[in-house]
């Protein structure tokens, strides 16, 4: 596939020309795919409106659905939220890295496609060092729905890319294929009970083990 780049953080001298490409594409509004550590996710600047309204259009997602965003490491959060309570920082020690999207206050100056206007923002630490370090080496947190078209199978590799999403990209990052199975558990810890939004990955059972409290379904 023309477009796909293979990177190795292990000699990331050897992927200078490739990493340089990625960033170049993120900075400048472009739309890439990437391995996390569930599936294929699509990537843009979630700072940048035009990147936004373009991963809308690549996905043919309905507006009214927010997007998360991965981290590479706590420090991160800063840039989308300035509220982390002791519940939610219990939730991170427990289960970050790893399938947990978390539900924090956003930033009242992020975008509002990106939080579909409801003020709050999903974000996860994801398992996976590859995805990781990627983000760190851009700099900034990533958007990372799953890249498929709404509705369609999620991919775990790039061959499972449909050509009609493939089109909208610059660039798709190869890594292999991704574990797949369950989506990231989505916990909004911001209501009173937890609210669990989607369970994934983690049940309501290990949410509920940590927590000590039951936690409320959507």
């Amino acid at each position: 596939m023309q477009k796909t780049l293979k990177i190795d953080f292990d000699h990331p001298a050897s992927s200078k020309n490739q990493l340089e490409r990625v960033q170049s594409a993120i900075q400048t509004g472009k739309a890439i795919a990437f391995p996390t550590d569930t599936f294929y996710g699509l990537g843009v600047d979630p700072f940048n409106e035009q990147a936004l309204t373009r991963l809308f259009e690549i996905k043919q997602r309905p507006a009214s659905n927010p997007i998360l965003v991965l981290i590479a490491e706590e420090s991160q959060l800063s840039q989308v939220t300035d509220k982390v309570s002791p519940q939610t920082q219990t939730l991170m020690d427990a289960f970050w890295p790893g399938p947990l999207t978390l539900v924090f206050p956003a930033l009242p100056h992020l975008p509002e496609r990106l939080t579909a206007g409801t003020g709050k923002i999903g974000v996860r630490l994801p398992d996976s060092g590859f995805t990781r370090q990627l983000i760190s080496y851009l700099n900034t947190p990533l958007t990372a729905p799953s890249a498929n078209i709404s509705g369609k199978p999620e991919p775990q590799t790039v061959d499972d890319l449909e050509a009609v999403l493939v089109d909208g990209l610059d660039w798709i990052v190869d890594n292999g294929p991704t574990p797949g199975g369950k989506a990231s558990t989505v916990l909004d810890p911001t209501t009173n009970p937890v609210t669990l939004i989607r369970e994934g990955a983690l049940s309501k059972e290990q949410i509920e083990s940590v927590l000590g409290v039951p936690c409320q379904t959507r």
